[in-house]
């Protein structure tokens, strides 16, 4: 029950093992310079921390038994969270941008839409181009396929379709992403 409880504080960051908060009886205790000093009682391992000014961390504490090192906690905290921060700029986000067509829709409507597709491509978002049909334009499904498909050809030089043209209730669809080149 006593691993249970400690698994659960691991998750939570408010309450992490580190120090006062080890609760196990015996650790396997680590250096700060990676040796291994042996296996010791949660006392004799708070001590030896203490004599070298740093914090005893609980790294592992499923293993068995739980392994803790000792190390500068607040440089190690602020070295993860130059990691994550470092991980975060690196990571691309991007967001999917919708193109609303229609069967009986004008030249220059398409064209205006085309320019903002091409614009979000251009900035690497996704664009989702849709003709939505109404009532009796159902029987047509043929002409805004023939709209999407033309839609999709004037932009393939710069996209990638990413899901092909499909059916989904009322709306005809498809993703196109930005090429890897732009």
């Amino acid at each position: 029950m006593e691993v249970a409880n400690i698994s659960k504080s691991v998750n939570s960051k408010s309450s992490e093992l580190i120090n006062e908060n080890i609760r196990f009886k015996e650790v396997l205790v680590i250096d700060q310079n990676g040796e291994q000093l042996g296996v010791k009682s949660r006392y004799e391992a708070l001590n030896i921390a203490e004599a070298a000014e740093l914090d005893l961390v609980c790294v592992a504490p499923n293993g068995k038994p739980p392994v803790c090192r000792i190390m500068d906690y607040g440089k190690f905290r602020f070295e993860q969270q130059k990691k994550l921060k470092e991980m975060k700029k690196n990571q691309k986000t991007f967001s999917v941008k919708e193109i609303q067509l229609s069967p009986t829709i004008d030249i220059h409507d398409v064209n205006t839409r085309l320019k903002h597709a091409t614009k979000w491509l251009s900035q690497g978002d996704k664009v989702k181009v849709s003709v939505r049909f109404k009532g009796r334009q159902m029987a047509h499904i043929d002409i805004g396929e023939k709209i999407l498909k033309d839609f999709l050809a004037q932009i393939e030089e710069i996209s990638v379709i990413e899901k092909p043209i499909k059916l989904e209730g009322r709306n005809l669809s498809a993703i196109v992403a930005p090429k890897k080149n732009n």
